[in-house]
């Protein structure tokens, strides 16, 4: 490559803006890749909610304590640990304790973390979190060298590469994102189910995913509902893709005529928000009538 020297003393290279570009795309990728989208496998987090627990733990916010701010945890991972915006932060912590958006909360929540109905969560500023008994297990045991320290973004501070976790929070929770060139989406399952089948896996390594599905029976979704045959759930356990149709409890109430009064639902699905439901059933008797 050429190299042409400048008056200031700087130099300037010539490079072919194809190349530049296509190396510039492929280190992007790789940062969405590692940096934010997908989780680590070893954890089952990705960097947002690794820091996140992270700082709480820094901050002595543990399960039997008082919580404290939103925004002073927001704070903390932002200026320690985080360099992005406030909402990503935030956002990603009001859904570590939703308890409909996650099987196992790893926040305890205080004030207003929003809604199943899709109502949004109260500001940072009115809201207050700590640690749940989950969470001082992933962050268990990390003062002790158990894991690899890195520099943070500015080298004041180091960060945990990965968290101890002795909770199997990738298999409970599940995750999905979407990175550049690739995606995940990972339904949540039984904690006892999984301690079952990690114990067999344990016992025989060599153990076939027929037997290990003796174990596990299937996805377990933070807000129930029913899933409808197995072999999209067979399909994703041996080859990582499968599709499963999940369906709402429910139960019909009639008054004493026997007529239709209303629909009960004791369960919906995980990524529907109530109002959608009522919008579909409303939609639904109109084209009936």
């Amino acid at each position: 490559m050429e190299e042409i020297k400048t008056p200031e003393g700087g130099t300037v290279i010539k490079i072919p803006i194809e190349d530049e570009v296509k190396q510039a795309y492929i280190d992007y990728s790789m940062s969405v890749i590692v940096q934010r989208a997908l989780p680590d496998v070893r954890d089952g987090l990705k960097p947002v909610h690794r820091r996140i627990m992270y700082a709480m733990n820094s901050l002595g916010l543990a399960s039997g304590g008082k919580p404290k701010k939103c925004a002073t945890i927001v704070g903390e991972v932002l200026g320690k640990y985080h360099p992005h915006g406030d909402s990503s932060v935030y956002d990603a912590l009001v859904r570590l304790g939703q308890d409909f958006a996650q099987r196992y909360t790893t926040v305890t929540p205080q004030g207003n973390f929003g809604t199943i109905a899709g109502d949004p969560p109260a500001a940072y500023r009115y809201t207050e979190a700590k640690m749940s008994k989950i969470t001082e297990e992933m962050v268990s045991d990390i003062n002790k060298d158990t894991v690899d320290m890195v520099p943070n973004f500015d080298d004041e501070h180091e960060e945990p590469s990965v968290l101890p976790a002795n909770f199997p929070f990738l298999l409970c929770n599940g995750t999905t994102g979407i990175a550049v060139g690739m995606a995940t989406n990972m339904p949540s399952h039984n904690l006892r189910e999984v301690a079952s089948a990690i114990c067999a896996y344990i016992d025989d390594p060599e153990i076939s995913i027929d037997k290990l599905m003796h174990h596990i029976k299937g996805p377990d979704f933070p807000t129930g509902g029913i899933i409808y045959g197995t072999a999209g759930i067979k399909k994703a356990y041996t080859t990582g893709r499968g599709k499963v149709t999940i369906r709402s409890k429910f139960t019909i109430e009639t008054d004493k005529s026997g007529r239709e009064t209303c629909h009960r639902y004791s369960s919906v699905f995980i990524k529907t928000t109530i109002v959608i439901y009522i919008y579909n059933f409303a939609e639904s008797i109109y084209v009936l009538h």
